[in-house]
């Protein structure tokens, strides 16, 4: 167990984070880096290009197809039957043979790679998890907010949850060429990883048992934000060491994911300094 685990935080609180926006919306694969045709899917693949997302035609029964959706589900990608018509729209060659690929726009780096650049600026670590946020405007809202407030990277689940778009990219206003992204297959084993490496880890909600103005944040920490609509999810809620709670004085009872990020995270830059 690392130094940095010295001291025990308030008890835990599992109960998640409940946040007011309850559409998920939809995926702006438009927006994005798209490879059609099997032919090119299958080189993408092997040349071990970052896809976030893979599209197939329902009923498709080709081999070319199968082999498609296994290489990319082994590299963590998710793969999505949906209606022809769907990949007619999403299309721009016409040409896509039943299977169109969506890429991310950088590569994702690792764990390992952000608590170097936490040791490289000589800072204790200072990480933002993303626990299952699909809207992409509040993902680049977190990442600009994080370059701002001094993190040292973002990790996001493989599934269910928005990757490093255009759109993602045009929120963040260009923080996403600042800040490391790391893209994990479990973000319960991610957490679990943080601690064993010394981090404190805190969830966010609206009941959480310790008062954000009243914790101390100022060493080695996580900060996960839940998703838009269900908030923390249950098994990533139970990992964390403490949950937090934001003061809220009005008649509403929660705020959007991207702005309770920035609360929290702006808490912990005034601790730091």
């Amino acid at each position: 167990m690392s130094e940095y685990r010295k001291k025990k935080p308030a008890a835990r609180h599992f109960d998640p984070y409940k946040g007011s926006e309850h559409t998920e919306r939809a995926d702006d694969e438009e927006d994005r880096g798209l490879i059609e045709g099997k032919n090119a899917v299958v080189e993408a693949l092997r040349a071990k290009r970052t896809i976030d997302k893979v599209y197939i035609a329902k009923g498709i029964q080709d081999s070319t197809i199968s082999f498609i959706a296994s290489k990319a589900r082994e590299t963590g990608a998710a793969v999505t039957e949906c209606d022809k018509r769907k990949l007619d729209a999403m299309s721009a060659t016409g040409a896509h043979q039943g299977v169109i690929a969506v890429t991310a726009l950088k590569q994702y780096a690792t764990v390992n790679d952000i608590f170097e650049i936490a040791d490289q600026r000589g800072e204790a670590p200072f990480i933002i998890v993303c626990d299952e946020i699909t809207d992409p405007h509040n993902i680049g809202a977190i990442i600009r907010t994080a370059e701002a407030a001094g993190a040292h990277g973002i990790i996001i689940p493989k599934r269910r949850s928005a990757g490093i778009t255009q759109i993602v990219s045009k929120t963040s206003a260009g923080a996403v060429e600042h800040m490391a992204v790391a893209k994990v297959a479990n973000l319960t084993a991610a957490i679990r990883e943080l601690k064993d490496r010394g981090l404190w880890v805190y969830g966010t909600a609206a009941d959480g048992d310790s008062r954000l103005w009243q914790t101390d944040l100022s060493g080695p920490i996580a900060i996960v934000i839940g998703s838009e609509g269900s908030g923390i999810s249950r098994l990533v809620a139970e990992s964390c060491d403490v949950m937090l709670s934001i003061p809220m004085r009005g008649k509403v009872s929660s705020l959007n994911a991207s702005v309770s990020a920035a609360v929290v995270m702006y808490e912990v830059l005034r601790q730091r300094n």
